[in-house]
């Protein structure tokens, strides 16, 4: 796309969503905190992430105490996000990842570094997105970026400003050029508006009339509405999938407030001996039982053996009637 037709685009996209929309002011929270909401803020409407960011303030101790809540829970807060789990699991995994590369939750420090030292040292924390490091870059360290997240790359694309191409790669070149930096925080809040709002509800006609407003020729790239039959299918794949969830997180809550099983102690050498020793003393006692079984059964084998003996008669010697004399 040759780049006056972009700029004229983006520039025109400026003036359509600031007549639908309210701008949000400069973001003054410590930068931790600006990393926590931009992890909710993130494919998420504005007033929906500010409410949520509120609970977590107001219901917790510290970011520690968020840090090591569970992601069942921390989706519950979230409930009212777009994509619930996801910005939980993001950013419990940005707390996690600052606390273990850093072990303090302060990273104010990170603003007196240079700016491009300040962005790789916030890049190395795993979970950190392209959206939450453009916010922080905009809000924090007062550099010039437009939060790109997946709702406004596919807006970009439905407008024209960007191709399929630089969609896949998640990139939207120009932007910056075409917007001033003093108008930065202003166009960024703005357009995520009306992007979350299509990724929303992609045939809304309210949503539909603001970006054919900016750019006539979009209608050709809006996605396509489905039949009746295909409406109803995803609806009931919806609710099947939503219960299954539900269903999941119900599971995994119980199984968290389930107390554990206490381990079965193992029994010392004394009480093995004691329990050894009743065994042994009763093993005689059956080879002792078990002997007169056995001459039992023996005996009537020998009477018959001594029936079946003929009995020897003793035979008297007859006498001759001469005795024998020793000679002298």
């Amino acid at each position: 796309m040759a780049a006056t037709n972009r700029a004229g685009l983006i520039t025109a996209s400026h003036k359509v969503v600031k007549k639908h929309y309210t701008p949000a002011e400069a973001d003054s929270r410590p930068l931790l905190e600006q990393l926590a909401f931009a992890a909710l803020l993130e494919n998420s409407p504005r007033a929906a992430a500010e409410q949520c960011f509120s609970v977590l303030v107001n219901n917790y101790y510290d970011w520690n105490e968020v840090r090591v809540t569970s992601l069942v829970e921390l989706s519950e807060v979230c409930a009212k996000l777009p994509q619930p789990e996801a910005s939980a699991a993001k950013l419990k995994s940005i707390l996690q990842n600052v606390f273990e590369s850093l072990y303090t939750f302060d990273l104010e420090s990170l603003k007196k570094l240079n700016q491009g030292k300040a962005i790789k040292q916030i890049e190395r924390f795993n979970g950190v997105s392209q959206f939450v490091v453009g916010y922080v870059t905009q809000n924090a360290l007062g550099g010039h970026a437009v939060p790109t997240d997946d709702a406004l790359v596919e807006l970009m694309r439905v407008l024209g400003i960007i191709t399929d191409a630089e969609a896949k790669k998640n990139s939207v070149p120009g932007v910056e050029r075409a917007i001033p930096k003093t108008k930065g925080v202003e166009y960024s809040s703005l357009i995520h508006e009306l992007a979350v709002e299509f990724m929303a509800n992609p045939y809304s006609k309210k949503v539909r009339d603001h970006i054919l407003e900016i750019a006539p020729d979009a209608k050709t790239r809006f996605p396509k509405r489905p039949t009746a039959k295909e409406e109803a299918a995803a609806e009931a794949a919806a609710v099947e999938k939503a219960e299954a969830k539900a269903a999941k997180i119900a599971a995994k809550k119980a199984a968290a407030e389930k107390p554990p099983k206490p381990a079965a102690a193992k029994p010392t050498k004394k009480a093995a001996k004691k329990k050894a020793a009743p065994a042994e003393k009763k093993a005689p006692e059956k080879k002792a039982a078990e002997k007169p079984a056995k001459a039992a059964e023996k005996k009537p084998a020998e009477k018959k053996a001594a029936e079946k003996k003929p009995v020897k008669k003793k035979v008297a010697k007859k006498s001759t009637g001469a005795i024998k004399r020793k000679p002298k």
